[in-house]
């Protein structure tokens, strides 16, 4: 019988999966840190988003101009904004801003995502990233150069249409077309965003759903109805959801290109919060319109995300 050597290693235990665990002290301990590191962004957050809101929630009681004193009116500012015929117009202006853009944005963004999904399309990833690059571009910028592009004197567009014999004019001083024209930038904007989300829905669909809907003998809008649609309920639902919101916050570039005009055509909810609060100095107005606005938005969504979820229990069962 051997004696033991005393330099041999003695065995240890592999180390669990992510390296050994060492002691880290108390659970009050933990929470102290890991608030710790919370406090920065917390403090941020206070500073700018909760103190803010918490600040316009009260000045939506107040007659208050931002200057000077202010005084308690209760729900007054509230039944202005539901009685205030210029508040009406710009709901009209936001819900037909809201019918032109949500639908030509999300479908164009669901025929583009469906055409560059296909493997046998070239150039594919010069596509993505050419559709996407406007979403980085801010709105003013874009507006701007929209501004010259449509400009009757020295824009491109005119002079290219001018030379197939189709005259716009000043499209941003026409009533009619005005409205068109903001919203062909928030969707030129806009849709790469949509784009991307549809198309990273596309990717997770199991391949083998359109082998068998092949098998079956379903045809090309057959698979896209019966497999494409149904899973991508959510992705439909939050592209749809971010897309409403979107339109009902339409502000920089109507305010860069018609500034509401002409004649009020596109004058929207947010663009009457400015008025009213910056150039009207009616604060307290302001904040109440703007709070009515939080609550449509909120209910819009919930409304959204019940049918849809609805939609999909259904389906699921």
């Amino acid at each position: 019988m051997t004696a033991p050597n005393p330099t041999a290693r003695r065995y240890r235990p592999p180390a669990p999966l992510g390296g050994r665990r060492r002691a880290t002290g108390s659970p009050a301990g933990r929470n102290a840190r890991a608030w710790a590191f919370l406090a920065p962004a917390l403090i941020i957050i206070g500073l700018f988003v909760l103190w803010p809101m918490l600040s316009a929630l009260r000045l939506s009681f107040m007659d208050a101009s931002g200057f000077g004193r202010e005084e308690f009116i209760g729900l007054e500012n509230y039944v202005t904004v539901f009685t205030d015929p210029d508040v009406r117009d710009a709901v009209v202006n936001t819900l037909w801003y809201t019918v032109l853009f949500t639908p030509t944005a999300v479908v164009s963004a669901l025929a583009l995502a469906l055409l560059l999904n296909s493997p046998r399309m070239p150039f594919r990833s010069f596509f993505r990233t050419a559709l996407f690059v406007p979403f980085v571009v801010s709105f003013a910028v874009a507006a701007f150069a929209w501004s010259y592009l449509i400009d009757p004197q020295v824009g491109l567009l005119n002079y290219w249409l001018r030379g197939l014999g189709i005259q716009l004019g000043n499209v941003l001083e026409d009533p009619t077309l005005a409205m068109p024209a903001v919203v062909l930038v928030a969707v030129w904007k806009l849709f790469g965003f949509y784009f991307v989300i549809f198309l990273a829905g596309l990717q997770d669909i199991p391949t083998s759903l359109y082998e068998a809907a092949r098998m079956d003998g379903a045809g090309p809008w057959s698979r896209f109805k019966n497999v494409t649609l149904p899973m991508l309920s959510n992705t439909m639902a939050f592209v749809l959801i971010f897309a409403m919101i979107a339109a009902l916050q339409a502000f920089d570039q109507i305010y860069v290109m018609t500034g509401g005009g002409p004649y009020g055509h596109t004058q929207t909810l947010v663009m009457e919060i400015y008025e009213s609060g910056f150039r009207k100095l009616d604060i307290g107005f302001a904040s109440a319109l703007s709070y009515v606005l939080l609550a449509a938005t909120l209910i819009l969504s919930l409304v959204q995300f019940l049918f849809f979820g609805r939609k999909e229990k259904d389906l699921s069962s």
